[in-house]
């Protein structure tokens, strides 16, 4: 097998089991929720498979594992656009066509990181960056907010109340359900989901798409539980009477409280 095809295999195993956590939950997506999924990632590959990953991973000045390259997008922020899909208001889900609202989102980082990984013509440096890119998108996608409504940036201007968790709705599916509903470092954490995956799961994730894990965030940032936007019979809006979030206007407030963070830590365990 050539070293293109070896890219090929390595790029389109790491996709699917990248989906560990399956339809977007709340292992990801601060630096300790995208290393627990590339460290599963990296431990469900091929010994052969495995061993590229690390080739490419020692061209790293900064990372000594593929756990800990994935968050590189993030530090300093990289290609900001790609880490995100947004969907309009009325949308029930992603379609064929992955950007009903911009040229660059999520979905298609992660095919045209995949594309880079597989071709033979790619640079090794080539390779190295797109593998990185790679593991952070599907870790990205699968964060519920991360496929959501631009009007209030992914939950970024919804507020929180509570006292449990900081910041705003997104940084709680970002960080804070993992590190108070899963406390632990990345190894032992990854260790531990790997160890209830079963074959039936494997199979699933290789058979779904970047657009399924999509719909599968969507299903859920838009579920009443996640209390993100109000269904109406037009979509789902900001408030039950509130298409949107316009400039200027006052912040809902989310009550986040530990219920809140048991009720979705339960869903992340499920999704593995």
């Amino acid at each position: 097998m050539s070293v293109g095809s070896y890219e090929m295999v390595n790029a389109r195993l790491l996709a699917s089991v990248l989906a560990l956590l399956l339809p977007g939950p709340a292992l990801a997506w601060g630096d300790l929720g995208h290393r627990i999924i590339c460290e599963i990632a990296f431990q469900e590959l091929e010994p052969t498979a495995r061993e590229r990953v690390k080739a490419l991973i020692r061209r790293d000045p900064d990372s000594d594992t593929f756990a800990e390259a994935c968050s590189w997008p993030d530090c300093p922020r990289r290609r900001p656009e790609e880490h995100y899909v947004n969907l309009p208001r009325d949308a029930d889900r992603l379609e064929a066509d992955p950007r009903p609202l911009a040229t660059d989102c999520v979905v298609l980082a992660i095919e045209k990181d995949l594309a880079v990984l597989s071709s033979p013509n790619a640079t090794e440096q080539d390779r190295f960056e797109a593998l990185k890119y790679l593991g952070h998108w599907v870790g990205d996608v699968h964060q519920p907010l991360h496929v959501s409504f631009e009007d209030d940036r992914g939950g970024n201007e919804v507020g929180i109340s509570g006292g449990l968790c900081s910041w705003n709705l997104h940084a709680v599916w970002d960080s804070c359900i993992i590190e108070h509903g899963l406390p632990g470092d990345a190894h032992t954490l990854a260790r531990q989901l790997l160890s209830q995956v079963t074959d039936e799961q494997r199979a699933n994730w290789r058979a779904s798409t970047p657009i399924d894990w999509a719909n599968e965030s969507f299903a859920i940032s838009t579920s009443p539980a996640v209390a993100y936007c109000v269904g109406t019979d037009a979509g789902c809006w900001y408030g039950a009477e509130n298409e949107r979030l316009d400039e200027g206007e006052l912040e809902k407030i989310v009550a986040v409280d530990r219920p809140y963070v048991g009720a979705h830590t339960s869903t992340v365990s499920d999704r593995r």
